[in-house]
């Protein structure tokens, strides 16, 4: 299931020369499966037009409180509504937000919904820090809207750099998912993610590691932030990018990896533990570059920390922890063992060896075994619909 099936978005876009990015937020939440609603003001038909958000929605593009045979259409878009975002939201439009007024179809619907609202603002960094506009944001906040902090970055006009800059559609689509779902079981848990490899160093050029990208335990910690929680992303050196929304934190080796899940755990609801750490790592690190020399060196390996057995007597009561095991064989019995000998909850079992499973792709097949002795075999699919299963299983164990 995509993040959006089924609801109704209302996309508001005001005059800004920002709205070019309002487009392309429009097809991301149609493709995540999202009827969505545009509504333009005036100025914005002066920056983009209506024909680009039909073609891209599939949907009619409403603009005039008074057009002919709308009498209500504010009252009808208002209630239709599941989430509505305002991107871009300039100053004009947050001064008439704030101060109540209804004197266009976009500031009307505000008025008449119960939905959830996220402004976006875009605008000049000097407009953006004016006292008036700050008051204005801090009371549009007051009353209940999610009001984004615009980003530094390059401004229109030569302006140069400043806070003021609209953030990238996927930033915003993200916080739409968020304001649609974060009312389940996990809003307000504390999620402690890991994700990605980590490295043990050999020399001061080489090290261990492994082809983990990070993306399952990214897909996870986005899912979750989604869903409303607060999310720590403890990240080995992955290439994969964190996603909005959620605390990072960045480590090296197992031990920093074992050191930063130990200071957080004392308060965490949910600890699914996706990232690939080294097993072993050199006795001893060289302090010189390990020339080629005539033989190959023999490395003396030790044990690295093993961070989920360092974490059994230290989880808080009744946390959920979820752990996984990739495989090369006997893949169900390797992670049965995992499951008990670790006192896991949840344990998402898959094979290396399996085309379009292991490492450094978009996909997955995983078997998940609980605690209680249930197993679920999931077909191939995304990493983001892998996540969303572990999590609904996550949502089910928690009191």
């Amino acid at each position: 299931m995509r993040p959006c099936d089924g609801r109704t978005v209302l996309l508001g876009v005001t005059g800004g020369i920002a709205s070019y990015k309002s487009a392309w937020l429009a097809r991301l939440l149609t493709k995540a499966g999202a009827a969505v609603d545009v509504v333009l003001t005036r100025s914005a038909t002066e920056f983009v037009s209506a024909l680009t958000f039909e073609a891209l929605t599939g949907r009619p593009v409403h603009a005039g409180l008074f057009d002919a045979g709308a009498a209500l259409e504010h009252i009808r878009l208002a209630r239709a509504a599941d989430a509505i975002v305002v991107a871009p939201a300039t100053a004009d439009f947050l001064a008439r937000a704030a101060a109540g007024q209804a004197n266009d179809l976009l500031t009307a619907i505000l008025l008449a919904t119960k939905a959830p609202v996220l402004l976006v603002p875009a605008m000049n960094d000097h407009m953006w820090s004016h006292p008036q506009t700050q008051k204005n944001v801090n009371h549009l906040r007051t009353l209940g809207y999610l009001v984004l902090d615009p980003e530094d970055g390059d401004l229109a006009a030569g302006e140069g750099e400043g806070p003021g800059r609209m953030p990238e559609p996927e930033t915003i689509f993200a916080h739409v998912g968020r304001a649609l779902e974060k009312h389940g079981k996990l809003a307000g848990r504390r999620v402690i993610v890991t994700a990605g490899p980590t490295r043990e160093a050999l020399d001061p050029v080489r090290f261990i590691s492994n082809h983990s990208s990070g993306k399952m335990g990214v897909a996870v910690a986005a899912a979750a932030w989604r869903r409303g929680a607060h999310v720590t992303l403890i990240a080995g050196p992955m290439p994969t990018a964190a996603p909005p929304g959620v605390e990072l934190r960045r480590v090296n080796t197992t031990e920093d990896m074992a050191a930063a899940v130990g200071t957080l755990l004392h308060d965490a609801d949910v600890l699914v533990m996706a990232a690939a750490p080294a097993d072993f790592r050199p006795a001893a690190v060289a302090t010189t570059k390990i020339k080629k020399g005539k033989g190959a060196p023999v490395l003396s390996m030790v044990h690295t920390t093993d961070i989920l057995q360092s974490t059994i007597a230290k989880r808080r009561k009744g946390a959920i922890v979820v752990g996984f095991a990739l495989e090369t064989d006997q893949a169900l019995t390797h992670g049965a063992t995992k499951l008990k000998d670790k006192v896991l909850d949840l344990i998402v079992v898959n094979d290396a060896t399996e085309a379009g499973a292991g490492f450094d792709v978009d996909t997955n097949r995983v078997t998940l075994l609980s605690r209680t002795g249930e197993e679920e075999s999931l077909p191939l699919m995304s990493k983001a619909a892998v996540a969303d299963a572990i999590l609904d299983r996550v949502e089910r164990l928690t009191q």
